[in-house]
Parts: structure tokens; sequence; C-alpha cells
């Protein structure tokens, strides 16, 4: 790396958050890593860092709360960690904002790829995104603006307004829209999206896809993406 990629990890467990961070280092990132929400909040305002290693239950500002702080301000990508595959703090934290987790105990690697899934997303966030390729869309687009009712896509300045005015997305909620925008009409399958939004090679949680689905319809519509039972969602032309 020419500028190496900085990692904040907040993480109470002292040996997990030293064995972390170390593995980190080696792998080339640079690692502020704080013991509590609170120091994480302070070191995140403090200096800016490129992603968010949030352990959910950590003393002083649980780490879904941190998320919603650090949402508040920045889109900045963020990874909640937790114990339990199936807990609720999983789908708490993706509804605080989180662009994906964790399960510990975690192996390295995975870590080390799932962050660089998620930086190589955000980093292409600002281009075409969607391998659909949403410019193509057809007869929708217009100058690389998409309409579908009062729903505006400007592919090529990444934005988005609804009824004219402006709609805030993540570069994880932007890459969906972008993804559903490329084939309106058609039925994506929740593996599908994981495979083209959020860069999975191998299986993963399609909880992650569902709660993205859902945040994107709070500030898209209710009824602008639809859910086909047994296979995915679409986007109504």
């Amino acid at each position: 790396m020419a500028e190496q990629t900085h990692v904040l990890f907040v993480e109470d467990d002292d040996v997990i958050r030293e064995a972390t961070q170390l593995a980190l280092e080696r792998d080339g990132f640079a690692v502020t890593a704080m013991p509590d929400g609170l120091s994480g909040l302070e070191a995140f305002r403090a200096d800016r860092p490129d992603i968010a290693l949030l352990d959910v239950m950590v003393p002083g500002l649980d780490g879904v709360s941190l998320c919603r702080r650090i949402r508040d301000e920045s889109t900045v990508p963020v990874i909640m960690l937790s114990a339990r595959a199936d807990s609720i703090d999983v789908v708490l934290g993706l509804e605080a904002g989180a662009d994906d987790y964790v399960t510990k105990p975690f192996d390295g690697a995975v870590l080390v790829a799932r962050i660089r899934a998620v930086l190589r997303r955000f980093g292409h966030a600002s281009g075409s995104g969607a391998s659909g390729g949403a410019a193509d869309a057809g007869s929708a687009a217009d100058g690389g603006v998409l309409h579908f009712g009062d729903l505006e896509i400007d592919t090529e300045g990444m934005e988005v307004r609804r009824a004219g005015a402006p709609v805030g997305l993540t570069p994880t909620e932007m890459r969906l829209l972008l993804e559903f925008s490329s084939a309106p009409g058609t039925v994506l399958s929740r593996d599908k999206l994981l495979e083209r939004v959020w860069d999975y090679g191998w299986g993963g949680d399609t909880r992650v896809v569902d709660v993205h689905v859902q945040r994107l319809r709070t500030k898209v519509g209710q009824d602008r993406i639809e859910t086909v039972r047994g296979f995915g969602y679409k986007l109504k032309a």
C-alpha cells in the first residue's frame, strides 16, 4: 500500500484487542485500538479512520450506540463484531448503520478479507458501482439520470432525489440501489446481492441484505422495492 489504511478497532477484551491489532498491522493496516465506546468515539473524531471495527458489547458506550453516533457524523464503513451469530445485536448493529458484521471468534484472514471487501466497494462507490451497469438501464436513463416514479438516480453524480428532495445514502445503500436500478423489474436473489454488493465470494448471512433493503426502503419509499417471497427483491419500474 502506498498509504496505510487506518482502522479504528474498539474491543474491551485485552487479549483479543492486542492480538487483532498485531494481526492487522502485520497485514499493513494502521490501527488505533480502544477499550471502550467513549474512547472509541473520541478517537474516531480525532483521527477520522478509513474504517471502524466495533465490538457490540463494550463498556461506556456500547458498539451499537457508537455505530449510531458515527453514522450521524460520517459514512465511513463500519463492521460490527458479535460473539453470537444469532444475536439480536447483529440486526441492531446493521439497523444502526453498520455495513457488515463478523462473528467472534473470528479467523484473522477472514476479518482481513471482510475489511478489504468493504473498502473495495466503498472505493468504487463514486464510480459506476453496481456490476449490472445502472447507466445502461435503457429508456429510463437520461444523461446518466434514472427515473422511477418520484425517485431520481444520478448514476454519474452519485446523487439520489425523491420528489425533488435529496436523499442521503451510505455507499453500501447506494451500491444496493444501483444494483436494483440496473435491472428494474428483475428479481435479484439475496445471494446474488451478497455477491454483487457485498463482494462475497462465499456464503454470507442474508440478514445483511434484508436489513439494508429495509433501510433503503425508508429512504426511497416503502413500495419502491418489492419483496418476491422465496426469491428476493426487485425495483418497481
